[in-house]
This record gives C-alpha cells, structure tokens and sequence, in this order.
C-alpha cells in the first residue's frame, strides 16, 4: 500500500476531526477578515454581531461529512437569517454556503444536493431582492443583479463539480462493494469445492480400506481358526491376506500420488476430470487378479478407475475371501455416464463389505445386475443376521453410518437412490437404483454388447468356492 493510499484511509477514518480542525481554521480566517472589512469609526460597533455571524455560519461545517444534510440546513439557515436582518447582507463567511453545497452534493442522499440547489438558487434571487430593498431605488435592483447572477453561477460550478465527485465516489463505493462479495464468494466457493474434495477423499479411503481390511481380518481369524486343523486352509487364508494387502497398497498409492503430484498438467487434468473418468485405482479387475508374489511398483501409474464391468471381478474376489456369493445379471448392459460405473461398482463393494461384517457366518449372498430400458439397478442381499450382527455386545464396527452414507452421497450425485434394509425371511437388502440413457441413444453400444447380454440374461451363478 503506498503512501497515498495510507493517508487517504486515514483520512476516511478521521473524518469528523479533521473536519472540525479545517472548520477552525476556516473560521479563524473569515471572523477577522469580516471584523475588519465591516467596521464603523468605533472599532467595537457592530463588530460583535459581525463575528458571531460568522461563527455560526461557519460551525455546522465541522459535521459537514459526518451528517452533511443537519449540517448544510443548518448553514443555510444562519446566511438567510443574517441577510434578512442585514446584518450586512453579504459576509466574507458566506462561501460556507458554497462549502455545505458541495458537502452535501458528494456525502449527502440523492433527494438533498437536489433541494439545496434549489434553495441556493432561492436564495440568490432573494439576496437581489435584500440588496434592492437596502438600496431603497431601482437603480439599486440593477447592480444588485449582476451579484446574484455571479453567486448563482459560482453555485452551479461548485454543484457540477460535486456531481462529478459524487459520480466517482459512487463508483468506487460499488467497485469495493463488489471487490468485497467476490472476495466472500471465492472464500465460499474455496470452502464448498474444499468440504466435496474432502468428502471425496474420504469415499474412497473408506471404500479402499474398509474393504480390504474386512478381507484381511475375516481371513485372518479364519486361518487362526484352521491352523491347527487345516494347515492348507491357514496357508490359503495368508495368501488371501497378502493379496488383498498389495492391492489395498496400490491403491493407495495410487490415490496418494493423484493427491500430492508435482506434474501440474497431471493435477490440471486430474482436477478438471470427473469422479469416473479421474485416474488412480488402477486397471479393471486388477485388485482380484493381481499374483501374490507381484510387488508393487514405486510409482503407480494412473490408470482408468473401476466401473461397472468390474462388478464380476468383485464378486469372484469376495468368493476367494470364503463368502458364497451368486452373481445374476438381467438385461442388456450399456456404456455409462462417467463416474456412474464407478459409482456402481463402489455400491456394490460396500454392500459386500458391510455382508462381510454383519451377516455373521457363512451367509449366502446374491447380487442381481438389472439393467432397465431407463436405469440400472443394484441389488445386494444375504440370508445373514443383518442388522441384529450390529446390536449384539461386543460386535466391531466402524463409525456408524459412514459406508450407507457414502453410498447415498454417490448416488445422489447421479441421482439415483440407495435403500438399505432387513428382507422379509431373515438377512439384510441393499438396493441401488440409477437413471441411464435409453439404449437408443448409443446403437454401436447396444449392438456391440448384444450377445454378451442375451448370454447373461437370467445367468445364475450358484458356486459356494470356499479358500
């Protein structure tokens, strides 16, 4: 900020004293000047009347910008109260009539510079009126004239001027307005684009992690459980286990990487493209079909998240884990907008993962494709303990209602809807509807896929594969 702008600010700040200090020193000026132009041969007659004149014409300047309406009804007042009682008619301290006008005019309501130039106007056809009447002759109207005309026009450069004055100060008063509710609304904005990244974020760690640890910690404790009996089965588990671990690694990675990338054309693009085209959870089934030997690589590379393709890959991955798990598709599948295979898929591998945590053991899981001529649904169900798994003391769980609420969260984005719930006969239901486009609106699509679909229409898988 430099210098100008610092006093100016000061200055804003300080109104009403500096005002009154200018107003002091404007009346020291015009008081001795007026008792030293109207004076008789006693130096003290008149003079005090003169001076007080003065003083009061001049005082009400002090709150010239603090409440210039009071100020300048004020000044007007006192110059027509003097003149009619001609004392004399004219005083040096007059120009304060001219300082209340502009005063007024720049710092005062639209309706008040209006009304004080129709009385300074007034007021100078009156004062040619005063000077006529003082001068007791006609000759004494027609000198008079040329002084009103001259105080009437002085009037009109000073009110013009303050016009123009006024006209700027307007301007900048709405440009910092302006300046200030952009300046709100980017730190609104930064706020709400902040709260989706982080709700975002937390979406996939919850899905990425709660997911796999369910995996991790179910094979764990049954490979405890078979150790002693089964020494294939514990092995098997540890695989299980070791898999699902790199894969969560990877995936996090990945995840990290998209995060804290120094390549800005990376962090543009990542940024700028939408949840399910965005890269970083790696190739389609990967996480299933990853060897257990494979290590990770430093750096991940970005590649197309999961969509709705890989809810198969899913299914096979949780039937490794021991679930039993069928997988029924119906209906001709279609490409989706991008996000919503993803969001498909992330529904679907929290559904199994709360199968995994609260049916209890052994149940049997069907999930069921439907692809509609307007939408595609998701249904998840179990013949488990549902919701009772949840109420029972001692039972692990996360914080409640994160995983449902992230679903919903994804879902409205698409708007679709997710409703979760015990099913009638025992066990718990998930069911994830999304609008899509018709078939008609992508042919090659349709047609493409079209075998793939009529093989898959009523498809039932009922294996039970148990490691």
């Amino acid at each position: 900020m430099s210098w100008y702008e610092r006093a100016t600010r000061w200055f804003e700040t300080h109104r009403f004293g500096i005002d009154v200090v200018l107003a002091a020193f404007f009346g020291l000026f015009v008081v001795t000047t007026s008792a030293n132009v109207f004076t008789t041969g006693d130096p003290w007659d008149g003079r005090g009347g003169i001076m007080l004149w003065s003083a009061l014409l001049v005082v009400p300047l002090a709150w010239r910008r603090t409440h210039p309406v009071a100020s300048a009804v004020a000044v007007y007042a006192v110059a027509l109260s003097h003149m009619l009682a001609g004392y004399p008619i004219l005083l040096p301290a007059d120009v304060a009539v001219l300082v209340a006008l502009y005063a007024v005019t720049v710092h005062g309501p639209s309706w008040s510079h209006r009304v004080a130039m129709a009385s300074t106007l007034a007021g100078c056809l009156l004062l040619t009126v005063a000077l006529a009447v003082h001068s007791r002759s006609m000759l004494g109207l027609l000198d008079a004239l040329p002084v009103s005309v001259f105080c009437a026009m002085s009037a009109l450069v000073v009110w013009a001027f303050a016009l123009v004055r006024r006209s700027r100060r307007v301007t900048l008063e709405a440009l910092r307005d302006r300046a200030r509710r952009l300046e709100i609304e980017r730190d609104q904005q930064a706020q709400i684009a902040t709260a989706a990244e982080r709700a975002r974020i937390a979406r996939e760690m919850h899905d990425i992690v709660a997911h796999s640890l369910s995996i991790v910690v179910a094979q764990a404790d049954g490979g405890r459980y078979a150790a002693a009996s089964d020494p294939d089965a514990a092995v098997r588990s540890l695989g299980v286990i070791s898999e699902t671990g790199r894969a969560a690694l990877a995936d996090m990675r990945r995840l990290l990487g998209v995060l804290r990338s120094d390549d800005g054309g990376t962090s543009a693009a990542v940024r700028a493209a939408p949840e399910g085209s965005a890269a970083g959870h790696g190739p389609r089934g990967e996480s299933a079909a990853r060897p257990a030997g494979a290590a990770p690589s430093v750096t991940a590379p970005l590649a197309p998240q999961p969509d709705d393709a890989d809810v198969e890959p899913l299914v096979t991955q949780a039937r490794d884990a021991g679930m039993q798990v069928s997988l029924v598709r119906v209906g001709t599948p279609r490409r989706l907008p991008p996000g919503a295979g993803l969001t498909l898929h992330r529904v679907c591998q929290e559904a199994l993962t709360n199968v995994r945590k609260h049916a209890g053991p052994d149940p049997r899981v069907t999930v069921v494709l439907r692809w509609a001529e307007r939408d595609v649904e998701l249904e998840v169900s179990d013949d488990g303990r549902g919701a009772a798994a949840a109420d029972e003391p001692g039972a692990a769980s996360d914080e409640p209602g994160y995983g449902l609420l992230g679903m919903r969260e994804r879902a409205a984005v698409f708007g679709g809807t997710v409703t979760a719930g015990p099913r009638p006969g025992g066990g718990w239901r998930v069911r994830f509807t999304m609008p899509v486009p018709p078939a008609a609106d992508d042919p090659d699509e349709t047609d493409d896929d079209a075998p793939e679909a009529s093989s898959a229409v009523g498809q039932h898988d009922p294996s039970t594969e148990v490691r």
